[in-house]
C-alpha cells in the first residue's frame, strides 16, 4: 500500500506539524502523508478512533466545484445518482461513470445551494484522472451550461469516532449565524464560524462507519485549527495504517483495491448509488453512461462477480490484494482478495473483500484463500464487517 518515499512529493498544509507529532510519512497518492505516529501502535490508534476521536489529514483529496444552471443534467449524465432529489445542505456517496458503465472514481457530492452549485470530493490517487474526465465531459456535452473548477488554497480535516463531537463543539462560535452540531446530521454540510470569526464548512460523516465530520478550511488557519482540536485530551492524530483497517470493517471501497474503471457500481455491491427514479428511462437523452449495460446487470443479473466482504475462520496471515480465492476443494478458483488486514475491533482476527463468481456471493459462503501456498478458510459476511455509528436523523 506505501512506497518508498520520493523527495518530489507534494506536501498538505499540516506536513510540518505531522513531523513534529512523530508521524512516520509515506508516499500515498503523491503526497508526503503520514502512516503512524511515535509512541502508537497500529492497533492503539484504531481502537483510540473506535472509542476516543482521531484526526485524520484528507487535505490530499481533491476538492472541487461544479456551477451553472445545467450543473445538475451534467451530474444526471456522469453518475447514476438523481441530484434533482437531493436537498440544499445535503450529500450522498455516488460514483463517476465511464460511457462502459465503469467507475472513473468514486465521490462525496453535496448540494450548496439552490443556484445549482454542487461541492464535490474525489479521490487524491485519481486527481488527474478526475480532472481529465470533467473537462472530457463537459466537452462531450458542449451544449450544457455548467463550469467544474479545483478549490485552491483549503485543507481538509476529518476527525472521527464517538467523542468528536465533543472536541469539535466547544471550538464553534455561539453567536455567529449557523447550525448547531446537534441539528447537522449524517450527509449533511454546512458552514460554520470558529470562535475567531473564521468560516469553515462541516460535512458529517466520514470514512470509518464512526460519527464524525470532515472540515474544509483555509490553508493558513489548518495548522492553529488542528493544534486546537489535538489540545483536547480525547483527541489524537491518526495515520494512514488505522485509516485503512477502520475503511475496512467498515466496509468502505478503496478505488485501485475495490474500485477501478473495469468494475462497474453493480459489481461493486453499489446498487444504493443508482437512484430508483433513475433505473426505467425509456428516453436514452435521460441515460447515465453506461446505462445499458449497468441496468441488464441489476435487472438480468448479468454480472460474473461482486463484492463481497469476509472473514477468516481460524488464525492465519491477511489476505492482501491479489490473494486467489478457491472453493473448499482448494482446485477451483473463484475470486480474488482486494484488501485484507487484521480488524482490531473483531479481536485480530482477518477480514477483507474480494471479487467472488456470482453464485458463490451469497452471506455465510465458505471459501478459501491462498496465502504463500497455504490455504485458509474464510466465511463470507455481511459488510459493514463491525456496526456503524452514524449520526443520522
Amino acid at each position: 500500500m506505501f512506497k518508498r518515499f520520493n523527495s518530489t512529493l507534494k506536501k498538505t498544509a499540516l506536513h510540518d506539524l505531522h513531523v513534529s507529532l512523530g508521524g512516520t510519512m509515506v508516499p500515498y497518492a503523491g503526497y508526503s502523508m503520514p502512516v503512524l505516529y511515535k509512541g502508537q501502535t497500529h492497533i492503539e490508534s484504531h481502537n483510540w478512533t473506535r472509542t476516543n476521536a482521531g484526526l485524520f489529514d484528507v487535505s490530499h483529496m481533491l476538492q472541487s466545484k461544479l456551477s451553472g444552471p445545467h450543473s445538475v443534467k451534467f451530474l444526471q449524465r456522469v453518475t447514476p445518482t438523481d441530484f434533482n432529489a437531493l436537498p440544499v445542505g445535503s450529500g450522498t456517496l455516488s460514483v463517476l461513470l465511464n460511457p462502459q458503465g465503469g467507475v472513473v472514481d468514486d465521490t462525496i457530492i453535496t448540494k450548496e445551494n439552490d443556484d445549482n452549485e454542487f461541492y464535490i470530493v474525489t479521490n487524491a490517487g485519481c486527481a488527474e484522472r478526475d480532472t481529465e474526465f470533467f473537462h472530457d465531459e463537459l466537452q462531450n456535452g458542449s451544449t450544457l451550461d455548467c463550469q467544474w473548477k479545483i478549490i485552491e488554497g483549503r485543507s481538509l480535516l476529518a476527525l472521527q469516532g464517538p467523542k468528536a463531537k465533543d472536541v469539535l463543539e466547544p471550538l464553534l462560535s455561539k453567536t455567529a449565524p449557523g447550525k448547531d452540531l446537534k441539528e447537522l446530521f449524517f450527509g449533511q454540510r454546512h458552514e460554520f464560524a470558529l470562535k475567531d470569526g473564521s468560516l469553515v464548512q462541516i460535512a458529517r460523516g466520514g470514512y470509518t462507519g464512526e460519527d464524525g465530520f470532515e472540515i474544509s478550511i483555509a490553508n493558513e488557519k489548518a495548522v492553529e485549527f488542528a493544534e486546537q482540536l489535538l489540545a483536547n485530551p480525547v483527541m489524537k492524530p491518526i495515520g494512514l495504517a488505522a485509516r485503512d483497517s477502520l475503511r475496512l470493517e467498515a466496509g468502505m471501497c478503496l478505488y485501485g483495491h475495490e474500485l477501478d474503471e473495469s468494475i462497474t457500481p453493480v459489481e461493486a455491491a453499489l446498487n444504493w448509488v443508482i437512484s430508483k427514479s433513475r433505473r426505467d428511462l425509456v428516453d436514452q437523452k435521460y441515460w447515465f453512461n453506461g446505462y445499458a449495460k449497468i441496468m441488464d446487470q441489476l435487472n438480468n443479473k448479468t454480472y460474473s462477480k461482486v463484492r463481497v466482504g469476509f472473514k477468516y475462520l481460524k488464525k492465519g496471515p491477511a489476505a492482501r490484494n491479489g490473494v486467489k480465492i478457491f472453493l473448499p476443494d482448494a482446485e477451483t478458483e473463484v475470486g480474488l482478495v482486494t484488501s485484507g488486514s487484521a480488524s482490531p475491533t473483531l479481536n485480530n482476527i482477518n477480514i477483507g473483500q474480494a471479487y467472488v463468481q456470482k453464485g458463490y456471493h451469497k452471506k455465510g459462503t465458505k471459501l478459501l484463500v491462498q496465502v504463500r501456498n497455504k490455504f485458509y478458510p474464510i466465511e463470507l459476511a455481511k459488510m459493514p464487517l463491525v456496526p456503524t455509528h452514524y449520526y443520522k436523523q
